[in-house]
Formats: structure tokens, sequence, C-alpha cells
């Protein structure tokens, strides 16, 4: 179907592609990880809704940024238990 130009201006996708609500967790790592878990966090890059992780190896700490209409913080912290991923806390 021919749609004209202006049809696909802003004011037109919320019905078509549904908004994304993004967050952001930190959590204190108990040690530093491992080559191993590096690479099963990596293989969680394709998690639905988990868009990123940065790992702060001198704070000993890693962030994900997900999308929260999508994932629940207790999913992304589930994520961290598969990998064998021990944390202390989540830091604000």
């Amino acid at each position: 179907m021919w749609c004209p130009p202006d049809a696909f201006s802003l004011g037109s996708l919320p019905a078509i592609i549904p908004r994304m609500t993004l967050l952001e967790a930190t959590f204190e790592l108990q040690s530093p990880l491992s080559h191993d878990q590096m690479r099963k966090l990596g293989e969680f890059a394709n998690t639905y809704g988990l868009r990123r992780f940065r790992v702060n190896e001198s704070k000993r700490e890693v962030s994900f940024e997900y999308d929260a209409s999508r994932l629940r913080e207790t999913q992304v912290t589930h994520v961290l238990g598969h990998a064998g991923i021990s944390v202390l806390r989540r830091v604000n």
C-alpha cells in the first residue's frame, strides 16, 4: 500500500511502533568477573528487551540498560544469576 511521504511523521508512529521505556540498573559485584562470566553475559545480549551492559572493573559494578516495557528488574537480576554472577546490592 502506497503512503504519502508525510504519513510516517512522528505523529503517526505511536500506533505502529510502541514506545520503549529505557532504564538502567547498576549492581555491585561480589567479586571481579571471570572470562567465563563475561562470555555468559555476552550470550544474554540478545535477550529481548536487554539493550546493553557495561562492566566497570575498577568499581566492581555491572550496569544493564533495558526496556522496562519488556523486562522487569527482577528478570535482569535473573540474567546475572544464570551467568553465575553474585551481586552484593543494587547501586543507586
